[in-house]
């Protein structure tokens, strides 16, 4: 998970720019090429937390989760809209990868163990 986010970070950054452009929503106040470094900026980051602070995983898995649960609305703007990017040339597989979202978020629980380890009510 960790890799993962580290290249799709420096994608956000390089060669996947326009794509990521593609996801800003409109309602976002702000330039997108901005919100799309920043975006990737913060993919470096929590990758690289997730590879090298294994003693803060629980913590780093749920700002990992909440990360994707907060990018979500990119997704959904990409469908609504109809961009084009990443292969998704079809509401139809742009409305299909929303239903991917809420695995990422899972994964990001799971792979850290941040769901298993949360701390609970006694």
């Amino acid at each position: 998970m960790g890799g993962l986010l580290v290249g799709a970070g420096i994608g956000h950054l390089t060669f996947a720019r326009e794509e990521f452009l593609a996801q800003v929503p409109a309602f976002v106040p702000l330039n997108g090429d901005a919100v799309v470094v920043a975006s990737g900026i913060i993919e470096i980051s929590l990758g690289a937390a997730l590879i090298l602070l294994a003693k803060r995983r629980i913590p780093v898995g749920w700002v990992v989760a909440l990360f994707f649960i907060a990018v979500f609305p990119g997704n959904i703007a990409q469908w609504v809209h109809a961009r084009e990017a990443f292969g998704l040339d079809t509401d139809t597989k742009r409305l299909v990868r929303l239903f991917f979202q809420p695995l990422l978020v899972a994964a990001a629980l799971w792979s850290t163990a941040a769901w298993r380890d949360r701390p609970r009510a006694r």
